[in-house]
């Protein structure tokens, strides 16, 4: 498939993908632009890495390969932001609790 195919498919992949991964409204054409980098690196893995030569034409199996590279991506990025988000707010919630005047140690 050649890549404009790929992006194709990576953008129908990335809203699929988006309502699997819950993501938040906000993020659309985030979502969408990872989505679709996510299609064309789950093609490049499956073309040389699995030898897979049937995805150069548009099929279900190929559509498949863009899902799976969209959700890999999607779930990757989402999980390592919640978490640095996560941090931050909780630094921000000790930041909050201590008394003013307090030494820092």
């Amino acid at each position: 498939m050649s890549v404009i195919a790929w992006i194709f498919s990576g953008l129908i992949a990335a809203f699929v993908a988006r309502k699997v991964v819950k993501s938040q409204e906000e993020d659309l054409l985030l979502d969408i632009a990872l989505g679709i980098a996510g299609a064309i690196i789950g093609g490049c893995f499956f073309v040389t890495r699995m030898g897979a030569a049937s995805l150069t034409e548009f099929k279900p199996y190929s559509m498949f390969v863009a899902l799976v590279g969209a959700l890999a991506i999607l779930a990757l990025y989402h999980a390592v932001c919640d978490r640095i988000a996560a941090t931050i707010e909780a630094k921000f919630a000790l930041l909050r609790r201590r008394p003013e005047g307090s030494a820092e140690s």
